[in-house]
């Protein structure tokens, strides 16, 4: 893969944009090592069990790459490449079984934002900021970011950082409910990163239940939610970390979790 770089830290699978030339920007080779990289780490089953997200030298996305040669041809239309390239990824990363932690280390623009928002919980340093772009070049927010982005820090601040196209920066974000942790600087921000990414990795299966009963809930009726969660307490109640948490509790030590 020449535009991501993939690595497994025990269980951890640390994937970085990896174009920092251009502060990361997307492209289409981009698009598709991505797909590859998020192939791969499911290939490993168990063996990884939290995905950790970053980006290479100092920015974590800058967006779309507009400078790429591929990203259109005749008679596509600007959404085209969101069907075929981005969608795919972005469905992908939200039916992971695993947990997401993303750790934003610079500019997380455009669809890098977009991308930054997918982590179950966002890391960021104060050197980073977050920028919806599009309208900047007529474009509309995309890669989720309208579903995401409201639901994260509220109707009236999604609009105004969408048609406003204003930076925002990490400590204002963290302020907002963007971030969940805050670093002071980039060093911090990847041994904190890394940190929050093990003790995930090291939960127990039903993490990857918890993600699931989340993201249904912006589609499921109260009733639907209710007999949703019954049925994943029901698997969850059949794994080995169930048992495991619960005589760790009985024994009064720490539970010690296989993801089983």
């Amino acid at each position: 893969m020449e535009r991501m770089h993939l690595e497994f830290r025990g269980k951890v699978a640390v994937l970085k944009f990896n174009h920092p030339e251009v502060m990361n920007a997307v492209g289409n080779q981009m698009l598709d090592d991505m797909a590859s990289a998020l192939a791969e780490i499911k290939a490993q089953g168990g063996e990884a069990r939290c995905l950790l997200l970053t980006g290479e030298g100092r920015a974590f996305c800058a967006g779309a790459n507009l400078q790429d040669d591929d990203k259109s041809g005749p008679g596509r239309e600007a959404g085209d490449n969101l069907r075929h390239k981005y969608h795919p990824i972005l469905l992908d990363l939200r039916d992971l079984e695993m947990p997401i932690v993303t750790s934003v280390n610079g500019a997380a623009a455009g669809v890098g934002m977009s991308f930054a928002m997918m982590g179950d919980l966002v890391c960021a340093s104060k050197q980073a900021f977050f920028l919806q772009a599009f309208a900047r070049i007529g474009l509309i927010p995309d890669g989720g970011a309208t579903f995401l982005l409201p639901r994260m820090v509220g109707w009236g601040r999604a609009l105004e950082l969408s048609m406003l196209a204003e930076r925002l920066g990490a400590e204002q974000a963290s302020e907002w409910g963007l971030v969940n942790r805050l670093f002071e600087d980039n060093a911090s921000l990847e041994e904190g990163a890394m940190a929050l990414a093990e003790r995930l990795a090291n939960g127990p299966k039903s993490l990857s239940l918890i993600r699931k009963a989340y993201w249904e809930t912006w589609t499921n009726a109260y009733e639907q939610q209710l007999e949703l969660e019954a049925q994943l307490q029901n698997e969850a109640g059949r794994t080995a970390d169930f048992k495991e948490g619960v005589t760790a509790f009985l024994q009064k030590r720490d539970a010690q979790f296989k993801g089983q």
